[in-house]
């Protein structure tokens, strides 16, 4: 359910009006909502349609300066959205205050309608998992990743909440623009599952099909047994002898790029 911070038909882009107290808004509906910490998550979620429930930020005019020059398309949106209040206030509501001052809360997208569009088939793009992922940053810059290569979803398995506010804030928003979720390994998605893993055929020799599942272990850990019993194929990326591993991002983003290579990226 949605609790809007203004009355669209009483506002204007430019000079919002009918305003309710966006800090009465933001307590009631943080429990529930996605943080969107920064001005670009929130750009990305507008961009690809998350339902935004209430946007604050320091500095208003700031932040539609940096719409007119990142963001044309969302611009109007943003303004609409956005509602100033005292710096003291803003950094009360985030954990972190972010460089452009600007923070928002949104829905989380139905987890029904996720796992329908992972499961869906024949899919254009492959389905990233993280086996039991650690690092909350890493997993963002995953999701970013993905989105921009537009990948079906990104799928987590083990305790890290894909949603959790470092996740969301690692993403730039993203997260909206493909399908995250948390699943157990025997949960997920049909596909032929290609796993990561030292021991496997070099990568290059590989063609990686739109309907796959790519799957990484933790950097410290690599794949855990069930996952690697569960993989139809192992593969490996190019690394110079002697060198331990690739960031969990770099892997990913390597591994994206061969598929693309074949023509399944975006234009």
């Amino acid at each position: 359910m949605t609790d809007p911070v203004h009355d669209p038909s009483a506002a204007t882009p430019e000079s919002p009006v009918g305003r309710v107290d966006p800090v009465a808004v933001w307590r009631r509906a943080a429990p529930d909502a996605v943080l969107l910490d920064g001005f670009h998550a929130l750009k990305h979620a507008v961009r690809f349609g998350a339902e935004v429930l209430v946007a604050v930020t320091a500095d208003r005019a700031a932040a539609l300066a940096l719409a007119d020059d990142l963001a044309a398309d969302v611009r109007d949106t943003m303004a609409g959205l956005l509602t100033e209040v005292p710096h003291a206030t803003y950094s009360s509501l985030v954990p972190r205050p972010h460089p452009t001052a600007v923070a928002a809360l949104a829905v989380r997208p139905d987890r029904a309608g996720n796992l329908a569009k992972l499961a869906h088939a024949p899919r254009t793009a492959p389905v990233v998992v993280l086996d039991q992922p650690r690092n909350l940053g890493n997993a963002g810059a995953v999701v970013r990743l993905a989105a921009g290569f537009g990948a079906t979803g990104v799928v987590t398995t083990g305790t890290l909440d894909p949603w959790h506010p470092t996740v969301v804030r690692g993403g730039a928003g993203l997260h909206f623009a493909t399908a995250v979720e948390r699943l157990t390994v025997d949960e997920l998605p049909p596909g032929p599952l290609f796993a990561l893993d030292p021991e496997g055929e070099d990568i290059r020799s590989v063609k990686l099909p739109d309907e796959a599942l790519l799957a990484f272990g933790s950097e410290r850990a690599g794949l855990t047994a069930g996952l690697r019993a569960r993989a139809d194929h192992l593969v490996a990326l190019p690394m110079r002898p002697q060198v331990s591993s690739y960031n969990l991002a770099t892997s990913v983003a390597m591994t994206l790029y061969h598929w693309s290579a074949a023509g399944g990226a975006p234009a």
